[in-house]
């Protein structure tokens, strides 16, 4: 057990370093920087080819990670956060999600996706103490933990530019109308924030031994989870959420196994949210969602003529029939992404709600369907809508605390529940098969017909499109649609009338929670196979990203957004290998010069 804490307190320590820059820029910018974990996994891969390929010793190493994250956090707030400047803050949280899927992809794409070792820049098994192995790599971060901690509290407490730090951390205008050079003091925070970054991607690669693209961006989200357990924007909060992050995982995985990691980091997550809405070292301030406003600048969505509407849905109907096989099973996954991003209309558009955990109901629905209907033999339509129902209900249960929360702790937080959703699948072996997933889930069969041919498939899941496009533009233009928009325009004044303003987010997400469900059932029986590695949080960032560049306030506009982002790179076959690169370069664009969408117009 005493190993066990021990490697619980070495993780934490990396976490910490990370959590500090993260807390750092969101203090002075007000920004849930979420590129920072791509940040530090770019930092972890450039640290093992100088060290493994340039067979540079420690030192260089270092300075030469500190520079390359450092410059990357300068251009991301110089091209991308920079110019939202006066945006509500959800325009920049979005675009750093956007910066993230562009340096994951990169990074993949520059050091390939392979695990390898980890070069041996210090030792890091040659001390024993109470029958434990640790390194000099171990007792090295850690007193360069502490050297951080002071050197930033000194820095902030008694340096110029320090102090110009905390004050505009605190008032932004005021800062600037002092005299303040604002933009620089930003600048400044995020070189600092990404170097950091970059030095605990070198330390954490030495002590994890093994390495590769994916595992630094995942530990970079979870140094970002202890940023939030800590407080965002605490300094303290920071470095507490990291070491008691590091040492929840090592004695959980020690309990229960590798199998629960993430259910119990997310887990914490939600628990402590609940518990301490700000964070353990968080201020009580309340701080409103950011995405209540007008991030989508007002928009009104493009109205489709009634004589030309009936036009594109014969030609929607008859164009698998003249095609070939393959472009039936795109238009497929086209539509079912759509069905997946139309809810977030309701909830992301009307609500104003930023929703990042979309993948936990799509996984709900298509495990629910595939094990009603391959297990129990339950009529696929039924099975479908049993789904879309579970979906609905047990993320619902999930979230209902979140609402609760404020600012950007919500969003953080139904991230959480995604993840926990996807967890709870991957551990209940007994039902889900655990990671092996579930084979031979059964085509669809309609009225005793099945559907073997992506035609006739495509022509389902189109039908099931249209019923969704008419029942969301119905509640949309309904009472229940106004008050939700209501709660979007202006939360207090909701509040103020007698909304329950939660009650109504919780109620949206549950319905868009329906159709995501709906949209899982109908993947699952494309696929005719499923497994927990199937619903990551980059689906979620996918469909998201789709709700916004069609127009977080056009349900019509998210096809549009479907086919940009699933159709196009499938189509483009040459771009398959930079799709991510894709996504995230149009939801940057569409954030800074067309935050409206697609298919929506400014009033």
């Amino acid at each position: 057990m005493i190993d066990t804490l021990i490697t619980g307190f070495m993780h934490g320590n990396a976490y910490a370093i990370v959590a500090l820059g993260m807390s750092l820029i969101f203090g002075v910018s007000n920004v849930a920087n979420f590129a920072h974990a791509s940040v530090f996994g770019i930092g972890m891969m450039s640290g093992w080819w100088l060290g493994s390929v340039l067979d540079l010793p420690l030192i260089p190493t270092l300075l030469l990670v500190m520079v390359i994250t450092g410059v990357i956090g300068l251009l991301l707030n110089t091209l991308v956060v920079s110019p939202l400047t006066g945006r509500p803050a959800v325009a920049a949280l979005l675009a750093t999600i956007g910066v993230g899927m562009i340096l994951d992809n990169i990074s993949q794409m520059m050091f390939d996706t392979p695990t390898r070792t980890f070069p041996a820049l210090l030792p890091s098994h040659n001390i024993e103490m109470l029958g434990v192995r640790f390194g000099t790599s171990d007792i090295v971060m850690l007193i360069l933990t502490v050297i951080i901690m002071a050197g930033i509290w000194f820095f902030l407490k008694h340096g110029k530019m320090g102090q110009a730090i905390r004050a505009t951390s605190q008032d932004t205008e005021a800062a600037r109308q002092m005299g303040i050079p604002v933009k620089r003091i930003q600048n400044l925070s995020f070189v600092i924030a990404s170097s950091l970054a970059g030095i605990a991607g070198v330390f954490v690669g030495m002590f994890n031994s093994n390495v590769s693209p994916n595992t630094g961006s995942s530990v970079g989200m979870t140094a970002f989870i202890a940023a939030t357990i800590g407080g965002l924007g605490s300094m303290p909060g920071a470095v507490a959420g990291g070491f008691t992050l590091g040492i929840i995982e090592s004695v959980g995985v020690y309990i229960f196994g590798d199998g629960a990691h993430d259910l119990i980091t997310y887990g914490a997550l939600l628990i402590i949210l609940i518990i301490r809405p700000n964070g353990l070292f968080g201020g009580k301030q309340v701080m409103h969602e950011p995405m209540a406003g007008s991030f989508s600048g007002g928009a009104k969505a493009y109205r489709i003529p009634k004589w030309l509407a009936p036009i594109l849905i014969i030609a929607a109907a008859v164009s698998p029939f003249l095609a070939s096989d393959y472009f039936s099973s795109v238009g497929i996954q086209i539509m079912i992404y759509a069905i997946a991003a139309m809810g977030l209309t309701l909830v992301s558009g009307s609500a104003g709600q930023v929703a990042l955990g979309q993948a936990g109901p799509i996984a709900l629905g298509a495990y629910t369907s595939a094990i009603l209907v391959g297990r129990f033999n339950v009529p696929f339509l039924i099975g479908v809508v049993c789904g879309g129902l579970v979906a609905a209900v047990l993320s619902g249960i999930i979230t209902f605390p979140i609402w609760k929360l404020s600012g950007h702790y919500i969003a953080i937080g139904t991230i959480g529940v995604g993840a926990v959703t996807v967890a709870l699948i991957r551990i209940a072996e007994p039902i889900t098969k655990g990671s092996l997933g579930i084979t031979g889930i059964p085509f669809p069969k309609i009225f005793g017909f099945t559907l073997f041919t992506p035609q006739f498939q495509y022509i389902m899941v189109l039908a099931f499109l249209l019923i969704e496009l008419a029942i969301i533009m119905r509640i949309r233009s309904s009472h229940l649609g106004k008050v939700i928009e209501s709660i979007g325009n202006d939360p207090v004044a909701a509040e103020s009338i007698g909304i329950r303003t939660s009650a109504y987010k919780a109620l949206a997400y549950a319905i868009a929670s329906f159709f995501a469900g709906i949209a899982g059932a109908l993947m699952a029986h494309q696929y005719t196979y499923i497994d927990p590695s199937m619903f990551p949080f980059a689906m979620s960032s996918l469909v998201l990203t789709i709700a916004v560049l069609g127009g977080l306030n056009s349900p019509i506009g998210t096809i549009i957004g479907a086919i940009v982002l699933v159709g196009s790179p499938e189509l483009l076959r040459f771009m398959s290998s930079g799709r991510i690169i894709v996504y995230g370069v149009l939801l940057i664009l569409i954030i800074l010069f067309r935050p409206q969408g697609l298919f929506a117009k400014k009033e």
